[in-house]
């Protein structure tokens, strides 16, 4: 049932004459692939529009690991120069994707680590002082109070560290290696009245 939805998913896509998926996006002119709110930046540096980057995200998940291009069909016929600065905008918007998370999973694994670290050194104390107290034989309510309290931020800082890491850390590279494939993956046009490109 799982191979049959996955084939039906695949069915959706056109093929490139070498068998790779082709994610179609239309539009009716370059302008509408670029957010509005930067007009006078140059297209290989702004930011691509919300929804196009969804679009593509989505269906780069949808089709897993086949191979696949990027096909936007414009109105109107685009210079050399323009399609190579598309281009570009698209790789380097994709690879600004990919180091933001990056550079978020390195602040997660930071922030980890210094849980877990900071959870074995206050363990390490809650030891030590209900050693302590152990051995002086009389022990008051506070001083019991204080032990126990110890214990129990030392285990809730060592689990924060550990599920903060085994939850996070895979979200993170399957982002960043989503971004990375879009950034380095081909990027075609096709104008109002071309034929469409071959495919299987």
């Amino acid at each position: 049932m799982e191979v049959k939805v996955k084939k039906q998913i695949l069915d959706r896509y056109e093929k490139s004459s070498d068998g790779s998926l082709i994610i179609d996006v239309a539009a009716r002119r370059v302008e509408d692939l670029y957010e509005n709110f930067d007009k006078s930046a140059p297209y290989h540096r702004k930011d691509l529009d919300g929804d196009l980057v969804a679009y593509i995200t989505g269906c780069v998940r949808e089709i897993g690991q086949r191979d696949f291009v990027v096909r936007f069909s414009i109105e109107h016929q685009l210079s050399l120069e323009l399609m190579a600065m598309v281009r570009d905008g698209m790789h380097a918007f994709f690879m600004y994707q990919k180091e933001l998370e990056y550079i978020a999973m390195k602040k997660m694994v930071r922030t980890s680590s210094f849980l877990l670290v900071t959870g074995i050194l206050i363990l390490g104390v809650s030891l030590r002082v209900n050693h302590l107290l152990a051995l002086s034989g009389e022990v008051s309510f506070l001083n019991r109070f204080f032990a126990e309290g110890l214990t129990i931020v030392a285990w809730v800082s060592i689990w924060e560290g550990l599920a903060t890491f085994l939850l996070n850390w895979a979200p993170y590279l399957f982002r960043t290696r989503l971004f990375q494939r879009i950034a380095l993956a081909p990027v075609l046009f096709r104008f109002a009245g071309e034929q469409a490109e071959s495919v299987s």
